[in-house]
Formats: C-alpha cells, structure tokens, sequence
C-alpha cells in the first residue's frame, strides 16, 4: 500500500495531451428512471495549477440534456493507470427523463481508466448530479459509465 500511494505521487513521464472523451452508459442507476447515456467532451491539455479545463455535453435516450464545464486531475499509478476525480457545473433540460430539480445541476465525478502506449484511455467513469439543493426539489442521479479518450494532437 505504502509502495502504490509512493507511486501515483509521480506523474506518467511525458504530459499526455488534450483528449476528445467520448462514453456511453447507464443513466439513473440509483433510481427507476434509467435510460441510455451518450457524452462527449473536450478535455484540454493546458493546466491551471493542477487542474486542467473540460467541458462537453451528455444526452440519454429520454432527451435530457446536459452542457457542462469544469475542472479534472489526472492521478497516474505507475504509467498505465489513471484516476481521474472532476467537478463541473452546466445547465440541465430533461426532456421526457428524469427532472432534477432545477436547470443548473452540478457533477462529481471519478474516472478509472487504462493508458495505452498511445496515450489513449480505456476505463469506467462513475458520476452524480444534483443541483446541491439550490431547489428544493433536489433527486440527483447517478451514471455508471464506459468512456474512451482520443489523443487530440
């Protein structure tokens, strides 16, 4: 354990570039409004601090919708594992989907991918949203998730 937390505080050795993410998945796994989930986003090589840009858009098969931005951490466990934690906030219609509550909605996120000598991605992606209470009606949902990333270069 003490030999795999020494390990991920090394970043992989050469800066991976920006990605086109694309994923599909289940959507409301917590719940009994679940449909097919579709997204895809632009994750930015450039870093502010740590952190670097995102953003995209993710649709389900009940036409909800979501448009989205915010920030992700690449955490690497030797050269091939990658964990990924993100926030972002956007803006949320639900077409004939589930209603959460109010049109800005909020995603946490967390991503376990794997990283092939091209640099591309294979993994899960599990994330929640919810409008952090700003309406009082406030269901969130959950999304489980299999997502591959492009090299963009």
């Amino acid at each position: 354990l003490v030999f795999m937390l020494a390990v991920s505080a090394f970043p992989a050795k050469a800066a991976d570039p920006a990605f086109l993410t694309i994923g599909a998945g289940y959507y409301d796994i917590n719940d009994n409004e679940d449909a097919a989930e579709f997204r895809a986003e632009i994750r930015r090589a450039d870093k502010v601090g740590i952190f670097k840009p995102f953003y995209g858009l993710m649709a389900t098969s009940d036409r909800a919708f979501y448009g989205y931005g915010g920030l992700l951490v690449d955490i690497f466990f030797g050269k091939r594992v990658v964990l990924t934690p993100n926030f972002a906030a956007g803006l949320y219609a639900d077409g004939d989907g589930k209603d959460l509550g109010h049109a800005v909605e909020f995603r946490s996120a967390l991503d376990l991918a794997w990283r092939f000598d091209n640099r591309a991605r294979l993994g899960l992606s599990f994330y929640h949203i919810s409008n952090a209470s700003i309406s009082s009606n406030n269901p969130g949902t959950e999304v489980l998730s299999v997502v591959y990333s492009i090299p963009l270069k």
